[in-house]
């Protein structure tokens, strides 16, 4: 298991899939002032749902890499034949891409704050939000990305399939940044990304399962 996150780290590292989530979240919240305005207090009101939509799409940017090169490498297949169960190998990828995208968009979060003119006590709970939310993401990308692996033009068939069904991660984590946004948003959020991970080892397993016979 250590091995194969390590690898999955590397891999990420070296193709600049932790690089790529981090800009387009910050290039985000640079654009987003110019888009709707100086006016803080619109800016404060608005910035978290912005950036969480943010979140969203870097989550996704690296679809196209997180089953499908493996697959046509032969990785896979060369793993199945060592023993390590699809499962395994599914959870290694999905805490690889979410240790490669979750906490640096926590980091990227403090000067995209300030530049939303977002509160202290909004920046909080956007942080707890995406601390909870952004294995979710992690999880409901790796499942597009293992049933869309081997079909042609994958990124936008991922996008059509991740997009409406993040939208529970998306409200529940946008409100968690809107006045009065609290407990209640919060176990919503956790309750749904809990589930999201605890499916998609097994979910993207069988789906690489799948594809290979």
């Amino acid at each position: 298991m250590t091995a194969l996150l390590l690898r999955e780290l590397r891999l990420a590292a070296a193709g600049g899939s932790a690089l790529l989530p981090l800009l387009f979240f910050l290039l985000v919240a640079t654009l987003f002032p110019f888009a709707v305005g100086p006016d803080a207090p619109l800016l404060a009101r608005t910035g978290g749902g912005a950036l969480w939509m943010a979140a969203l799409l870097a989550a996704l940017l690296p679809v196209d890499r997180l089953v499908e090169p493996d697959r046509t490498s032969g990785v896979l297949d060369q793993l199945a034949v060592r023993g390590s169960p699809e499962e395994l190998v599914a959870l290694a990828k999905l805490l690889g891409h979410w240790l490669s995208f979750g906490p640096p968009l926590m980091l990227a979060a403090l000067p995209a704050a300030a530049l939303l003119k977002l509160p202290a006590d909004l920046l909080l709970r956007l942080e707890l939000g995406l601390l909870t939310g952004t294995p979710g993401l992690a999880a409901l990308t790796l499942m597009v990305a293992a049933l869309t692996a081997g079909l042609r033009a994958t990124g936008a068939l991922a996008g059509l399939l991740m997009l409406p069904l993040a939208v529970p991660l998306l409200i529940f984590g946008a409100g968690m940044t809107e006045q009065g946004g609290g407990m209640g948003a919060a176990k919503l959020l956790a309750a749904v990304s809990l589930l999201l991970v605890a499916i998609a080892p097994f979910a993207a397993g069988a789906a690489i399962r799948a594809a290979r016979d």
